[in-house]
C-alpha cells in the first residue's frame, strides 16, 4: 500500500523533485563557499516563478557594474531563469489520466512557448518588484525597519497576484486561481523557516535543509501546475469572445493591471504613513504594569539625585531645540541640551533646525556632535552623557571614531541603526551609485522630506557607516545601553543580543518621547540598574528578535559575509 502511494500523484514526478531539490542544493553549496551570509536565499533558486524572480532581481541589483554589463547580465539571467522555469513547468505538469480515471489534462505547453511565457513573467515581475527591491536595498544600507516593512507586503502581494505567471495558458489575461495564491503563501512560509534554520547550521546540515525546501518547492510547482491545468480555455467555454467586444476584452492584461494597482496602493499607503495621515498603533508597551511601576519608582529614586550633563540627539526629520522638555522637567538637576544638526552659532548655542538640516554626511555629523559635546562639557565641567535616537546613533559612531578621548559619561541609544553600510566601501559588497540615486529618489517621493530625500546621509552611510560601526564595536569601552524596537528585528543581523540591549514592542523611532523608556533612561543615567520587571520582559523578547531576524533574512538583500559584530 505504501509503495503504491509513492507511485502516484506528486511522487510520480521524480524529475521535478530531483531538479527542484538539486538546484536548491547547488546554490547552497556555492554560497557556502563564496557568500555564506547570503545562504538563506539559496532555496529560492527553484521556487515558483514569481518568487524566483524576486530571488534573481536582488542578485542583479546587488552587483556593481556598468550599464552595458548590467544589461548583458540581465538578459543572460532572464533567459536562464526562463529556461529553468520552463523545465520545471513541464516536469510538474499533470500526467495523462488512465482511461477509467476521468478527463485527461491538457498537454503541457511546448518548450518554446513555456520559455517565452516564463521570460515574460520574469521581466514583468522584475519591473513591478523594482520599488520593493529598492526599499530592501535601502534597509541594507541604513538598516531600520520602515523600508523593509513597506517592501515585504509589496513582495508578497505582487508574487501572489502573479502566482500563476508563466504556467497558465495566457496567464496575463486572468487573475490567479486560489490554489496558486495559496501555494505562493505556503512557499513564503517554508522558505522563511528554511532561512532561519540555515543561518545556524553547519554546511552539511544546511544542505539537508535546502534539499527539503527544494522538495517542497517541487510540491508547490506540482500544486500550481495542477490548478492551472484545470482552468478552462476561455474561447472554448465562451464562444462570445470571438465577437468584436469579447475579442477586445480578450487582450486586457488583467494580471499585470492588478499587480500595478497593488504597487500603486502600497506606495500610497506608505506615503500616508510617512506623512502621519495614517497612524499605526504600536504593538504595546513592554509590560504596562511593569513600566508603570518602574516609572513611579524611577521618579521617586532618581529625581534630584541625577546631576550631570546630557546631550540629546533626535532622529531624522526632527527640529531643534525643544525636544528635551520631558527629560529636563523630570530631572531638574540635569543640564540637558539638544544637539542641532545645523551646528552652533558664534556664541556656542545650537542653531534652530528644520527642513533637511539633518541630511549631512557622517564625518560632518560626527564633528558637529563632538563640538557640541565639548561645548556642553566646558559649560558644566562634567562628563557628558549622550541620549541618541535613530540617525543620531550614526553620528555617535562617527564621533567616537573620529574624536577619541572625549569626556563622555555614558551613552543611551534608542532605535539604534545597527550594522549600517552592509553595502558600501567597507561593507560586504560594493554599491552602485545609480542604485543610491534610485533609493534616494524613491524615499524622497514617498516621504515628507521632499524630492531630495536624504542623499548626503545615504551616500555617507554607504561609504563610511560600516567602518565607523565596526571600529566602535571593537575598540570602545564605554558604558552604554540600547533600546531596540521589536519591529527593527526585521533588519537586524541574526545575532545574540547583549544583556544591555533592551527590546520593546514598538516601531522604529519615537522612543525618545515614550514615558516608559524615559524612566529606564533616567535610571541608567543615574547609575542605577534596570528594573527587574522591565529587564525580564525584554529578555522574553530577545528570542522573538532572533526568530524574526532569521525568517526575514530570506527576503533581504544578499549580503556576502556574516554581520554579527
Amino acid at each position: 500500500m505504501r509503495d503504491s502511494y509513492f507511485r502516484r500523484g506528486f511522487f510520480q514526478h521524480r524529475g521535478l523533485i530531483a531538479v527542484a531539490a538539486g538546484g536548491a542544493i547547488a546554490e547552497t553549496l556555492l554560497l557556502t563557499f563564496l557568500a555564506p551570509g547570503a545562504r538563506p536565499l539559496a532555496p529560492q533558486a527553484t521556487a515558483l516563478p514569481s518568487i524566483a524572480a524576486y530571488h534573481d532581481v536582488r542578485w542583479l541589483f546587488a552587483g556593481q557594474q556598468s550599464d552595458l554589463v548590467f544589461g548583458v547580465a540581465a538578459v543572460v539571467l532572464l533567459f536562464t531563469r526562463a529556461g529553468i522555469d520552463a523545465a520545471l513547468l513541464r516536469l510538474a505538469w499533470p500526467r495523462p489520466a488512465r482511461p477509467a480515471s476521468g478527463t485527461p489534462p491538457p498537454p503541457a505547453p511546448s518548450l518554446p512557448l513555456a520559455i517565452a511565457s516564463c521570460a515574460t513573467l520574469t521581466a514583468l515581475a522584475w519591473l513591478l518588484l523594482a520599488p520593493a527591491v529598492t526599499l530592501t536595498f535601502g534597509a541594507a544600507v541604513v538598516p531600520f525597519s520602515w523600508p523593509f516593512l513597506a517592501a515585504l507586503p509589496l513582495v508578497v502581494l505582487i508574487t501572489s497576484v502573479l502566482g500563476h505567471g508563466g504556467l497558465a495558458h495566457s496567464w496575463w489575461r486572468r487573475l490567479p486561481p486560489p490554489a496558486a495564491v495559496l501555494w505562493v503563501l505556503v512557499s513564503f512560509g517554508v522558505l522563511s523557516l528554511a532561512s532561519a534554520a540555515m543561518l545556524h547550521l553547519a554546511a552539511i546540515a544546511a544542505v539537508g535543509v535546502a534539499a527539503v525546501a527544494g522538495i517542497l518547492n517541487a510540491r508547490a510547482w506540482y500544486g500550481v501546475a495542477g490548478a492551472v491545468a484545470r482552468l478552462p480555455h476561455e474561447v472554448a467555454e465562451h464562444p462570445s469572445l470571438w465577437r468584436l467586444p469579447g475579442r477586445l476584452l480578450w487582450w486586457v492584461p488583467v494580471a499585470p493591471i492588478a499587480a500595478v494597482l497593488v504597487v500603486a496602493l502600497a506606495v500610497g499607503l506608505v506615503r500616508l504613513v510617512f506623512t502621519g495621515t495614517i497612524q499605526i498603533p504600536a504593538p504595546g508597551s513592554v509590560d504596562a504594569a511593569a513600566i508603570s511601576a518602574a516609572s513611579r519608582h524611577a521618579q521617586q529614586t532618581v529625581t534630584s539625585h541625577v546631576m550631570g550633563a546630557v546631550l540629546v540627539v533626535a532622529g531624522f526629520g526632527s527640529t531643534c531645540c525643544d525636544d528635551t522638555g520631558d527629560l529636563r522637567q523630570a530631572d531638574p538637576d540635569l543640564t540637558v541640551q539638544q544637539f542641532s544638526y545645523a551646528g552652533m552659532d558664534a556664541a556656542g548655542r545650537p542653531l534652530p533646525q528644520g527642513g533637511s538640516a539633518d541630511d549631512v554626511p557622517l564625518p560632518l555629523l560626527g564633528d558637529r556632535m563632538a563640538a557640541q559635546l565639548l561645548r556642553l562639557h566646558d559649560r558644566t565641567g562634567l562628563p557628558v552623557d549622550i541620549v541618541a535616537e535613530s540617525e543620531g546613533t550614526l553620528g555617535v559612531y562617527a564621533m567616537l571614531d573620529r574624536h577619541p578621548g572625549l569626556p563622555i559619561g555614558s551613552i543611551v541609544m534608542l532605535s539604534p541603526i545597527l550594522a549600517p553600510g552592509q553595502y558600501g566601501a567597507d561593507g560586504s559588497q560594493a554599491i552602485p551609485q545609480d542604485a543610491l540615486a534610485e533609493l534616494n529618489g524613491l524615499i524622497g517621493s514617498i516621504s515628507p522630506y521632499g524630492s531630495s530625500g536624504a542623499e548626503n546621509l545615504i551616500r555617507s552611510v554607504a561609504d563610511d557607516g560600516a567602518e565607523y560601526f565596526s571600529e566602535v564595536a571593537r575598540h570602545r569601552n564605554i558604558r552604554w545601553m540600547a533600546v531596540v524596537p521589536l519591529a527593527d528585528a526585521t533588519t537586524l543581523p541574526d545575532c545574540a543580543l547583549p544583556s544591555n540591549v533592551l527590546v520593546v514592542p514598538e516601531f522604529h523611532g519615537g522612543l525618545l518621547g515614550d514615558p516608559g523608556v524615559q524612566s529606564t533612561v533616567r535610571r541608567f543615567l543615574a547609575g542605577l540598574g534596570i528594573e527587574r520587571s522591565v529587564e525580564t520582559a525584554s529578555q522574553r523578547l530577545h528570542t522573538a528578535v532572533e526568530a524574526i531576524a532569521g525568517v526575514t533574512e530570506a527576503w533581504r538583500m544578499p549580503v556576502t559575509r556574516p554581520l554579527c559584530p
